[in-house]
């Protein structure tokens, strides 16, 4: 019964070992992130309309120097 047990154990934790797609999800999570904070700017200078494009130029070009292209 014992040897069953452990058997059934290691089959359930396999599949939460295996960390395949793992930082798939962290990139897609980071620009999850990155989408929101941009339609949260984008919304907060919607008056300004000539200078929303100025705007996000800037900061996706920060973004780029801090990840290091």
């Amino acid at each position: 019964m014992k040897e069953k047990l452990m058997n059934a154990l290691v089959k359930m934790s396999h599949p939460v070992k295996n960390e395949k797609g793992a930082q798939s999800l962290e990139w897609l999570g980071i620009a999850a992130l990155l989408i929101l904070v941009l339609g949260i700017i984008s919304t907060a200078v919607s008056n300004e309309e000539a200078s929303i494009g100025d705007l996000i130029g800037k900061i996706v070009t920060k973004i780029s120097e801090m990840v290091g292209d």
